[in-house]
């Protein structure tokens, strides 16, 4: 976890103030004195969205992802509206595809510069950037009528699943491009969850897990309460917004904060701007998320990645996994907890990289033996 969420975590907890100008001035003072961090035509139909769907409105999403989609499905128990950013690969049998999930209380934008970067060192690339229920996705409880409040490490992993399968089924795609899952803390453990559960069977190639392990996270669970009373409720305007998380240190790269940050708000009736993520509904599901996560992690099938913001991050189990080579362990020490946000660039990279590593069109397998004594060689 962010040496951010750390330094909130164990500090006072305070009445939860609405921010202004003046308090957005006293965070920048603190936060200099510390080294802490932290086409739409594509859609499936033209519903207007609700006030949870509502699009982010300070850097369009078109800058980012060539479509935007709303992915309606239904079962017995729940009716989904699903949301996700997609741009498609360029030859769907060779792909690859990025399938991205963001952290909690985050959006699909989390991932929008590290888009636009990917598709610059590896223009044939697809990126599908998904979005959990509750934000920006919507699940409503046929039973009750409202919004689903199942944030199990299952459901999510389902959910995820569900996007990745309806995405497939709307774009006709006769099968799924070879796939590199991504996920950022919670998102994380989804990805993990879908690698150990094999969901996408071969076409995943492998999963890369930014900034979060079990033991750390663990920890940080016990004072989660001390760090929601220490977010402003509401801010006056998106732009308030989007200067406290580079104030806080929550962000540390302003253009990816303009990116991602309006996704994360609605407007109210009183006209102020509060997070669309309920941390409170989240919370009774937060240690169930990341239990098991390590050896979840090492046991999975395919190529593994870990990007860390501090190796202070590993837990036992995993220092012991990455001294047996298991996995690809990189350190990346001038980030924040958002790594991929902090670092587009480069994080970007570390993907382009784990890709060609791992591709599997790119193998050349020995000759047979058998072709070699046709040849008339020795072997």
């Amino acid at each position: 976890m962010s040496g951010l969420f750390r330094q909130s975590v164990n500090g006072t907890s305070t009445p939860r103030p609405k921010a202004s100008p003046n308090a957005l001035l006293e965070a920048d003072e603190h936060s200099s004195s510390s080294d802490s961090s932290a086409g739409s035509a594509a859609s499936i139909t033209t519903v207007r969205p609700s006030s949870r769907e509502q699009i982010a409105p300070a850097t369009h999403w078109k800058t980012y992802f060539a479509q935007e989609q709303y992915i309606d499905c239904e079962d017995e128990k729940q009716k989904a509206r699903y949301h996700v950013y997609l741009t498609p690969p360029t030859d769907v049998k060779k792909g690859p595809l990025f399938v991205c999930h963001h952290g909690a209380g985050a959006s699909g934008l989390s991932f929008a510069l590290f888009a636009q970067h990917l598709r610059r060192k590896l223009p044939n690339a697809g990126l599908l950037s998904l979005e959990a229920r509750g934000h920006g996705s919507v699940v409503t409880d046929l039973h009750t009528g409202k919004d689903s409040i199942d944030y199990s490490l299952r459901t999510l992993t389902a959910d995820a699943l569900a996007m990745i399968t309806l995405t497939q089924k709307k774009m006709a795609w006769p099968q799924l491009p070879p796939c590199v899952l991504v996920g950022h803390s919670l998102g994380g453990a989804v990805v993990t969850q879908l690698a150990a559960d094999y969901a996408i069977g071969n076409a995943m190639l492998g999963y890369c897990v930014i900034d979060v392990v079990e033991g750390s996270a663990m920890e940080a669970m016990q004072h989660m309460r001390t760090y929601l009373n220490s977010r402003p409720i509401s801010f006056d305007s998106i732009d308030e917004a989007i200067q406290w998380h580079i104030r806080s240190r929550t962000l540390r790269n302003s253009e990816s904060a303009h990116a991602s940050v309006p996704s994360l708000f609605v407007k109210n009736a009183a006209g102020t701007y509060t997070w669309r993520a309920d941390y409170e509904a989240t919370a009774p599901y937060c240690e169930e998320w990341f239990q098991g996560m390590s050896a979840k992690f090492l046991a999975g099938r395919g190529a593994k990645e870990l990007i860390l913001a501090g190796t202070d991050r590993l837990d036992r189990e995993l220092m012991i996994g990455q001294m047996q080579g298991k996995f690809q362990l990189v350190v990346v020490p001038e980030a924040g907890h958002f790594v991929q946000e902090d670092v587009p660039e480069k994080t970007a990279q570390l993907l382009v990289d784990f890709f060609k590593r791992n591709d599997r069109s790119a193998m050349v397998m020995p000759p047979k033996v058998s072709d070699l004594l046709a040849q008339g060689k020795k072997v």
